[in-house]
């Protein structure tokens, strides 16, 4: 897949080099050429420019990208224009911009993105759900469905995942152990060991119920 960030401050970036690193076809484009020369190397291709219009983003080929992710958005006007350019003349499928207020991502919204990010509103409730929860890391994936790692319960070491039957007696499954940075499918004849930490699926309460114990 073909992808182009605009704008390369420390959002910007970070989503960049990661899409870089994850083997995808990366465009950066920023005004500053100090950015653009720290980033050259890291990503496909990278473009000092200065958006003004329609035609300054298709003589770079960003009309040839499947997704555009917007990250000037401290700059609400430039965002919004760009963005409208992006959905209404170059006809990109898919758009993801970054917003910093609540109207500003309405009016984004209004304006054809197709998805609005707000990166400190959702880091800060991110942190501050982990740290009111025993979970060391979690993933919202609807309403009621979570991924999280728990550390070990005492009463676990030394059994074989099976043994524990977590959909049974607990209504989660454990998907995955994590040891040390590394993560391994969970088998089901895998015996627990004290400095394992378990991925687990299911509902929020469910998981903290064995974080508990």
């Amino acid at each position: 897949m073909k992808f182009c960030v605009i704008g390369l401050g420390r959002f910007g970036y970070e989503v960049a080099t990661t899409l870089s690193d994850n083997g995808m076809e990366v465009l950066g484009i920023d005004k500053d050429e100090t950015i653009i020369a720290s980033i050259r190397d890291l990503i496909t291709q990278a473009v000092c420019l200065q958006i003004k219009d329609e035609s300054s983003l298709r003589s770079i080929g960003v009309d040839e990208m499947d997704t555009v992710i917007v990250a000037v958005g401290e700059n609400f006007a430039e965002s919004i224009l760009i963005t409208a350019l992006l959905k209404k003349r170059l006809n990109i499928p898919r758009v993801i911009t970054r917003a910093v207020s609540a109207l500003h991502k309405e009016i984004l919204l209004l304006v054809g993105a197709d998805r609005v990010v707000l990166p400190e509103q959702e880091i800060g409730k991110k942190l501050a759900n982990n740290l009111s929860s025993p979970l060391l890391d979690t993933l919202k994936l609807s309403e009621h469905f979570y991924v999280s790692y728990v550390d070990t319960p005492e009463r676990f070491i030394g059994k074989k995942i099976d043994e524990i039957n977590f959909f049974k007696n607990f209504k989660v499954r454990c998907v995955g152990i994590k040891k040390g940075e590394e993560i391994h499918p969970a088998d089901p004849h895998y015996t627990i060991v004290k400095a394992d930490k378990l991925m687990l699926a299911g509902d929020k309460d469910d998981i903290n119920r064995i974080a508990r114990l």
